[in-house]
């Protein structure tokens, strides 16, 4: 504690990946975080994340990466299917330095969010199954109010709480002001069933704008789904989940390949979720006492494959400036904002056509689609390719090495 002069006592919103890595370099450097996170306790599952560039570089600092190594779940790459399952594109996890659509380290969310909560749980103190519901700041920190616990006050806080991220929308106003939709909705769910997926991550299009994935879990026996469809924002009850399946299913029921057996292995999934796609845009990350980090500060969206290194490393340069300003949050605060947004900025460019390349409306474009993966492994689609592979580590990460000493 030597090093930390003031603002040493740190209300952390969120424990999933971006909150339990803060909380970890935050300790490293003599805070004291306090984690809180409306879910019971870390939750388990969930669909893969990538651990790729700077993340991945981060993940390596922490004394994590052979343990993540040990979890990540077994791809071959990413291939491309027809209504029979013929495969009519492939791109293998080693294309592209292993930086590619699949990366060669992929890791289920809920693995390494557990990975990161076991770094951190000696010494952080967490609050589950509880939220944040008011936050009052004066000259000399904030008093932060939450559902179940009593209220306490706290030198700084930092929102790392997602896409519908509570500290947003008490520090920087409503989300309808930094949401930015691209045009589509997206479910995710584990289903089990017997799928030859023979170690590749299936995708599927079909007319009207639908994608059906389904890739390998970690798990015998698992599949990893996705269902997607081009969508102008809906009216949803985001808890009505018998009403989100309906809608899948009236979208999907026969629209070829394993969409059938997806969406009837979807009613038993205990994992269920249901999102709009599109991004969030801040032109700050941090106003008065209070930051944000990840998705919460800079989501960019699932078709980007970015948002969990955006998180990594949002809480490393976030916790290493703090740090290196003794706690003076109002300098580090603006280093970190110098340092991050250029890396979010270029991280949130949607691969080439956006929703429409993702999920394409027709036929012939399903089919220039696939013809499209199939060139991306030469010039000139090649250099594409390799430069969307380059944003994940398209940034600087000083040591701080006196800070985390």
């Amino acid at each position: 504690m030597e090093n930390i002069t003031s603002n040493t006592d740190i209300l952390v919103s969120g424990g999933g990946i971006a909150g339990p890595a803060l909380a970890y370099w935050l300790r490293r450097a003599g805070f004291r975080p306090v984690v809180v996170e409306r879910a019971p306790a870390p939750r388990p599952g969930g669909q893969t994340v990538d651990l790729r560039g700077a993340g991945r570089t981060v993940i390596a600092r922490m004394g994590l990466l052979e343990r993540a190594a040990e979890l990540a779940v077994e791809q071959r790459g990413i291939a491309l299917v027809d209504r029979r399952g013929r495969h009519t594109a492939r791109m293998p996890t080693e294309l592209f330095g292993g930086e590619g659509i699949v990366s060669d380290l992929e890791i289920l969310r809920g693995d390494l969010a557990e990975l990161l909560y076991e770094a951190t749980a000696d010494d952080v103190e967490y609050l589950f199954d509880d939220t944040l519901t008011a936050l009052h700041e004066d000259a000399d920190g904030v008093r932060a109010t939450f559902e179940n616990a009593p209220p306490r006050r706290f030198d700084l806080v930092v929102g790392a709480d997602g896409l519908h991220s509570a500290t947003r929308r008490l520090a920087f106003g409503p989300e309808s002001e930094h949401f930015v939709p691209i045009g589509g909705c997206t479910a995710w769910f584990t289903a089990r069933l017997d799928l030859d997926l023979d170690g590749w991550f299936l995708m599927y299009n079909a007319p009207g704008g639908l994608v059906a994935m389904a890739r390998p879990g970690r798990l015998p026996g698992e599949t990893k789904v996705a269902l997607s469809f081009r969508s102008a924002p809906l009216a949803h009850d985001r808890r009505d989940r018998a009403a989100q399946q309906r809608l899948l299913t009236g979208k999907f029921t026969g629209a070829g390949w394993e969409t059938d057996r997806l969406l009837a292995a979807m009613a038993d999934a205990d994992d269920f979720y249901f999102e709009h796609l599109g991004r969030v845009r801040l032109d700050h990350y941090t106003r008065g006492r209070t930051a944000l980090i990840g998705d919460a500060a800079c989501c960019p969206t699932p078709l980007t494959g970015l948002g969990t290194s955006l998180a990594l490393v949002g809480a490393y340069l976030l916790a290493g400036e703090l740090a290196t300003a003794r706690g003076d949050f109002t300098t580090a605060y603006a280093a970190y904002q110098h340092r991050m947004r250029p890396y979010a900025a270029q991280a949130q460019q949607l691969p080439p056509g956006g929703m429409r390349g993702y999920a394409p409306g027709s036929a012939p474009m399903i089919a220039l689609r696939a013809a499209s993966m199939r060139w991306m492994t030469r010039w000139p689609l090649r250099r594409v390719m390799e430069a969307q592979a380059a944003k994940a580590a398209d940034v600087e990460l000083p040591y701080y090495a006196q800070a985390f000493a």
